[in-house]
């Protein structure tokens, strides 16, 4: 049970683009993070990183980087750090929707195309009776 806890929590690390006018983003993006729900640890590694430690079942990396994004700070948008973070949100998506966890007040995209397909009125339905349909 333990190995499973570990799991999910997610030890990361952030890399800051080096030609910001704010040399410290490490050191003002981590003390931001520390107040938000799911992230566990916050440490900035010089020079223009942090390492940080979240809870999968509240908060990814996708969303992590998305706020920081939000809030003006600019990552690094090197080939390597966008091959790793793709992987990273990929892999994280996939276990979150493995383990059945979904944002508080997100409805499965399937779910609403299947409901929204099934009350639309359109040329896709045919109007014969079932037993009608096995002749041709």
């Amino acid at each position: 049970m333990r190995a499973d806890t570990e799991e999910l929590y997610k030890h990361r690390t952030i890399q800051f683009c080096q030609f910001h006018p704010d040399p410290d983003q490490a050191r003002s993006a981590a003390r931001w993070l520390q107040s938000v729900a799911g992230v566990q640890t916050v440490e900035p590694l010089p020079p223009h990183a942090l390492a940080l430690v979240y809870d999968l079942r509240r908060i990814t990396l996708e969303s992590i980087e998305t706020a920081l994004s939000d809030l003006g700070y600019h990552l690094d948008n090197s080939l390597l750090c966008k091959l790793k973070r793709a992987l990273f949100y990929y892999a994280e998506e996939t276990q979150r929707e493995n383990l059945a966890i979904v944002q508080e007040g997100e409805i499965i995209q399937r779910e609403v195309f299947v409901n929204r397909y099934q009350r639309a009125t359109h040329g896709c339905r045919d109007p014969q009776p079932e037993y009608w349909r096995e002749y041709q």
